[in-house]
C-alpha cells in the first residue's frame, strides 16, 4: 500500500472490478479510456497482464480510480509507462497528481526508474495540464497514434518525466 498526501494507492483486485468498470463506463472516461463493449473483462483482463501493475486510487475510502505502470526491460532503454483515470466527480482536487506523483516516488526509490512516460490523447487537455503540474514534459505528437471510437486515427501525445524532474 503506498500513501500519497490525500490518496492511497494498493494493488488492484477482483473485488475493485465493478467499480472501476463503473468509472470506465463515465462518458467523460470511456472517451479515452474505450476498453470495448464489455469494461468489466477489459478491466479483468488488465489485472490478468502479467507484466502491467494495476493499483485502485482510494480516498476518503472509496475507489475513485486506477493508476498502472509497467516496465521497459531493455537496460539499455530502462523505463516505466504510466496510465492513469479517475472518477469525473473527483477531478480538480489535484487527486490524480497526488495519485501520479506516490506511484512515481515508490518506483524511483524501490526500482530505481529514473525516466517515465505517459502518452494522453493530443485532444485530452485537461489531462495534459493534469500532468505538466507533476513535471512531465511533451517530447512530440504521436501522429494517429490510436483509432477513436468514431473509427478515425487520432494524435497523441508523448510525454516524459526525469526523476529529477519530480514537482513533489
Amino acid at each position: 500500500m503506498l500513501r500519497g498526501r490525500a490518496v492511497t494507492l494498493r494493488p488492484a483486485t477482483v473485488a475493485d472490478v465493478p467499480a472501476l468498470a463503473a468509472i470506465r463506463a463515465n462518458p467523460e472516461v470511456r472517451r479515452w479510456w474505450r476498453g470495448g463493449d464489455d469494461l468489466t473483462e477489459s478491466v479483468r483482463a488488465d489485472l490478468a497482464d502479467d507484466d502491467l501493475h494495476v493499483y485502485a486510487i482510494e480516498h476518503d475510502g472509496r475507489v475513485i480510480g486506477a493508476i498502472q505502470w509497467y516496465a521497459e526491460s531493455d537496460p539499455d532503454y530502462r523505463h516505466a509507462s504510466l496510465d492513469v483515470f479517475l472518477d469525473p466527480a473527483d477531478r480538480g482536487a489535484g487527486l490524480g497528481g497526488d495519485a501520479i506523483r506516490t506511484l512515481a516516488r515508490h518506483l524511483i526509490d524501490e526500482y530505481g526508474h529514473h525516466r517515465f512516460t505517459i502518452d494522453p490523447a493530443a485532444a485530452n487537455s485537461a489531462a495534459i495540464r493534469a500532468y505538466a503540474k507533476v513535471g512531465f514534459r511533451p517530447v512530440g505528437v504521436l501522429r494517429r497514434y490510436e483509432r477513436g471510437a468514431d473509427g478515425r486515427w487520432h494524435d497523441g501525445l508523448l510525454m516524459d518525466l526525469l526523476a529529477d524532474d519530480l514537482v513533489e
